[in-house]
């Protein structure tokens, strides 16, 4: 697990492809590398999460966390072109890639960046995310509140995880956390859960 998808510099040596990103209202094919996760498709979870979800805002901050090599960050911007996307990420390969395909596609209110390097003040109006389940659950936590913190208070997150790796769980931790919580979609072993904006006493 030293070298995995969430390392910043992956070890392993680069042997770049193309994948084709399929649906119903966009054609996309993205350069993706060894070293990041899921390089040779894009993952099930991923498609079924842009598959099932509402439509992005139209306008103001949405992110991508857990980015890669660009999927879900590039279909917001491809749905919400007058929103400005933000994908954050530790992996520099896969950050570098997304902003290759971000040129490729032609979209240019999209940036891939590392998440420190992100506006401390951003609020998000929508987070989509397929997280990063396998970096354990204490820094899975970690993540999902240091983010969903900034979603905008009518803001919505929308994060796939397989049923097998804890989504009901996570699902009953976040809405005892404070997030409301709802299973959006069932599809396969995938669950989509929909994550309402933390109330403020």
């Amino acid at each position: 697990m030293g070298d995995h998808y969430f390392s910043a510099e992956p070890g392993a040596p680069s042997r770049r492809t193309t994948v084709d990103l399929v649906l119903r209202d966009l054609h996309l094919r993205l350069e993706t590398d060894r070293g990041m996760f899921s390089p040779d498709r894009v993952d099930a979870g991923t498609r079924i999460l842009l598959d099932a979800v509402p439509a992005p805002p139209a306008e103001g901050h949405l992110l991508d966390v857990g980015c890669g090599y660009g999927p879900i960050a590039l279909t917001l911007a491809a749905r919400a072109p007058g929103a400005r996307v933000h994908g954050v990420d530790v992996n520099r390969r896969a950050l570098d890639l997304a902003e290759r395909n971000a040129q490729t596609a032609g979209l240019g209110n999209v940036s891939f960046t590392e998440p420190d390097a992100l506006d401390p003040a951003l609020r998000f109006a929508a987070i989509w995310s397929n997280p990063p389940i396998r970096i354990g659950k204490d820094a899975l936590h970690e993540l999902l509140q240091t983010w969903l913190s900034r979603l905008e208070p009518d803001g919505r997150a929308y994060l796939v995880v397989q049923k097998h790796l804890g989504s009901d769980s996570l699902q009953r931790w976040l809405t005892d956390s404070g997030w409301p919580t709802a299973r959006l979609a069932s599809r396969s072993s995938y669950r989509i859960l929909e994550v309402k904006a933390r109330e403020h006493p």
